[in-house]
């Protein structure tokens, strides 16, 4: 058994009967001594103090816990820290507050530089009083009587867009191309914000959509008829001055511009729905303005499922230039943005309906047309626009089964515009005949290239690598290349070395089929047959249209800058819009966003698609 002695050491304590008394006396001689000397050891510390061994410590070295460091040593070193420190956050400051240079943003590349110019042209279409800023020097205040001095419509008129290179102001293409212009700015907010055209798109769409407001009673919840244009081009019924009939300068017309209404207008009602209730989202910042294009647009499509009809009825001026030939795309297109504008979906149930689809040639996949996205055919863009709502918040029952015929059908236009599958021809240069080798075809392909890079957005911001084309596979990229070819071609890479948008690039048509940009700006009034010595003329337009994209090339590649020959020269404002719109999707504009579309703003309106779950039950009181 072991005892502590409390000085140090054991001491063992034997209780064997053998140990002799001499054993006894050697130990008891043993103890004393250590006694004695632990004695005299206490003695020497106690008399020596704690304070003098720990001073002699302290004056050498310092414990820091986990080690003993010389004292000088450890000054040094704490002091080169601190000095340390202090000249980094030295130079810091300096950094800061000296001023320097911020590095130079990348140069825009060839599609931006396109966009501000093709924004341009709508500025030059304006009819009605200019803003200060409108750009377009040559230009002035026009059509200051439309609607005025008409005995029927008896109201303003005043304001909206020249169609083309005449005065008139078809309202068909107009709301489409509002609508397009809005569809871009819900997507690609963030890239006109970038390069400074989010004010100047939406003060363009804002100018046409105050326009739409006067053409029908937007203050009523029901109507019953709307202005389908102001002007008339047809003169096939004799010499009388109109639109076609002469070639002035809007700023300088003088004969009467007739007012056309209509009663039974099912398309032209449903397309200005869907431009106000596109605006409505692009605007729901200014809630006053936003509501009232949302009432507005309830009537238009109210009026438009009720009187049933089309606008351009045989023989009438509309069925010359812009005819109709049929409202069911737009009841489907205009129901989708009804939709998204109000998240009622009682919208969303008659543009998912079976027998609308049918109606408006879901299911006719062998017409030559098929899948061709015009200002009078909306299907393919209603077949993108809600595939788009199945991809991010995929409603299910009732709707799914149409949805998931729009978005198979959607895959299946995609497919249409590969060279492999041949539902196309090309040109040898590798512009996509859309209207199968007719003129004007490059109002169809900025439409194409459009919805080509779009729903290439789509699906990558849905984290789909592709489609299929059958059994064959292919990447988004697939997609954007085409886009990219067909603009591309519009551009200058094409057989004729020429951009077909005014003002880009170092060649371009010079002899643009425009009144306004033929006839000089000179003070000089030239009356209905005074301007046609400038129509007639081979030298270039003494106006340079900017931004104004031309008809284009013929099947063979060629081109004509003839001024008389609109089917080579003539702009349009709906193929502006299309172009705007693939230039703003395929523009290299970097957002700070992973996703290049704004994925939610669209679904602003849309209430949640399934019910809440109802709160917790009350905790129970006894």
């Amino acid at each position: 058994m072991f005892g502590r002695d409390p000085w140090g050491g054991t001491l063992e304590i034997s209780n064997a009967d053998s140990a002799t008394d001499d054993d006894r006396s050697r130990d008891l001689d043993r103890g004393a001594m250590m006694r004695h000397q632990l004695d005299e050891t206490q003695q020497s510390w106690l008399l020596a103090g704690p304070g003098d061994q720990a001073g002699k410590k302290k004056k050498k070295y310092v414990d820091i816990g986990c080690m003993v460091i010389d004292r000088k040593i450890f000054m040094w070193t704490v002091g080169t820290i601190l000095g340390v420190g202090l000249f980094i956050g030295f130079v810091m400051m300096i950094v800061k507050l000296v001023p320097h240079k911020k590095p130079a943003p990348p140069p825009p590349d060839e599609y931006t530089l396109a966009l501000h110019k093709a924004l341009m042209f709508f500025n030059a279409q304006r009819s009605g009083p200019l803003p200060k800023h409108n750009g377009v020097s040559w230009r002035g205040n026009s059509g200051m009587k439309d609607g005025l001095s008409d005995s029927t419509a008896k109201k303003s008129l005043v304001g909206g867009f020249y169609d083309a290179g005449d005065a008139i102001k078809f309202n068909y293409p107009m709301a489409w191309s509002m609508t397009m212009l809005s569809w871009t700015v819900i997507e690609y907010k963030a890239k006109y914000e970038k390069i400074g055209e989010l004010d100047h798109v939406k003060e363009i769409i804002k100018w046409g959509t105050d326009y739409m407001l006067k053409t029908f009673n937007s203050s009523a919840d029901t109507i019953d008829k709307i202005v389908a244009q102001v002007g008339i081009g047809d003169t096939s019924k004799g010499p009388s001055p109109n639109d076609h009939y002469c070639w002035m300068r809007p700023e300088d017309i003088d004969y009467k511009r007739p007012v056309i209404e209509c009663h039974s207008c099912s398309d032209l009602a449903a397309e200005m729905a869907a431009a106000l209730a596109a605006a409505s989202i692009v605007f729901k910042d200014n809630k006053a303005y936003s509501d009232k294009l949302v009432h507005g647009a309830k009537a238009l499509y109210k009026f438009g499922r009720v009187q049933r009809g089309r606008y351009s009825p045989n023989g009438s001026d509309q069925s010359l230039f812009y005819n109709s030939t049929s409202y069911w795309d737009e009841f489907v297109w205009g129901g989708a943005w009804m939709y998204f504008a109000t998240g009622n979906t009682s919208y969303l149930t008659v543009a998912t309906a079976p027998g609308m689809a049918k109606h408006a040639g879901a299911f006719w996949l062998g017409s030559p047309n098929y899948g061709v996205f015009t200002w009078d055919d909306k299907l393919p863009g209603s077949q993108v626009l809600l595939s788009r709502l199945r991809l991010f918040l995929s409603p299910g029952y009732p709707y799914e089964e149409i949805l998931r015929t729009f978005h198979n059908q959607t895959d299946n236009v995609m497919c249409s515009y590969l060279p492999v599958y041949n539902s196309f021809n090309f040109t040898k240069g590798g512009l996509i005949q859309l209207n199968h080798g007719r003129p004007q075809p490059l109002q169809y392909v900025v439409n194409a290239a459009f919805l080509a890079s779009l729903y290439a957005d789509y699906l990558d911001t849905a984290d789909t690598p592709g489609w299929y084309c059958g059994p064959s596979f292919y990447k988004t990229d697939v997609l954007r290349k085409f886009a990219k070819s067909q603009l591309d071609y519009i551009l200058g890479k094409n057989p004729q070395k020429m951009s077909y948008v005014v003002g880009y690039g170092k060649k371009y048509p010079k002899r643009v089929h425009h009144r306004g940009a033929s006839i000089p700006h000179n003070g000089v009034k030239y009356g209905c047959k005074g301007g046609f010595k400038w129509r007639e003329s081979k030298k270039a337009n003494p106006n340079v249209l900017i931004g104004a994209m031309v008809a284009g090339p013929d099947r063979h590649d060629g081109f004509k800058d003839i001024r008389t020959n609109y089917n080579y020269t003539e702009p349009t404002l709906a193929a502006n819009a299309g172009l705007v719109a693939a230039l703003i999707s395929l523009a290299d504009i970097d957002t700070g966003s992973r996703n290049s579309i704004d994925k939610n703003t669209i679904f602003s309106a849309v209430p949640p698609m399934f019910p809440t779950p109802p709160p917790p039950p009350s905790a129970w009181k006894p």
